[in-house]
């Protein structure tokens, strides 16, 4: 039975992490942090970095958090919370900066229904280059309005 809890912890955890990265990017990053965010619509250095990616690090802490209250203070549910985040993590750097903006040079040549979806969704979103107007939804979930055969 407690696989069965450990499975639900962890993939709520990841599907609630969909929502999180739709709140954190309607209202944090396109509301009070937009100074971080805004070079990640309209780079304006050099760096191969940017300060958008600090994003990054603050939900590794959490997880780093959840694992360290799973080792030591023996929190059991805090384990399958770390790693839903840490697997929403690893997918939506794949799905976001790997495959939409090429940041690492891989799934190029992908052009299913999905990826073409995706992509869709991401440049509406980006056609703005502004604080205001950004079309927000999730990056793994998308409207389906976006996927077309």
């Amino acid at each position: 039975m407690n696989i069965v809890y450990w499975a639900l912890v962890f993939f709520g955890t990841f599907f609630f992490m969909e929502f999180m990265a739709w709140f954190t990017h309607k209202y944090i990053m396109h509301g009070f942090l937009w100074h971080l965010h805004r070079d990640h619509h309209n780079k304006d250095h050099d760096s191969w970095f940017e300060r958008n990616d600090a994003f990054f690090i603050f939900y590794a802490i959490v997880s780093i958090v959840c694992f360290y209250l799973w080792s030591y203070e023996d929190v059991w549910f805090c384990l399958p919370i770390g790693l839903g985040i840490l697997a929403y993590g690893i997918a939506y750097f794949v799905v976001h900066d790997i495959f939409i903006h090429q940041r690492f040079k891989m799934f190029r040549n992908a052009n299913n229904w999905y990826a073409r979806g995706i992509r869709r969704a991401h440049k509406i979103h980006h056609k703005h280059l502004g604080k205001e107007d950004g079309e927000n939804f999730g990056m793994l979930i998308v409207p389906f309005k976006y996927f077309q055969k």
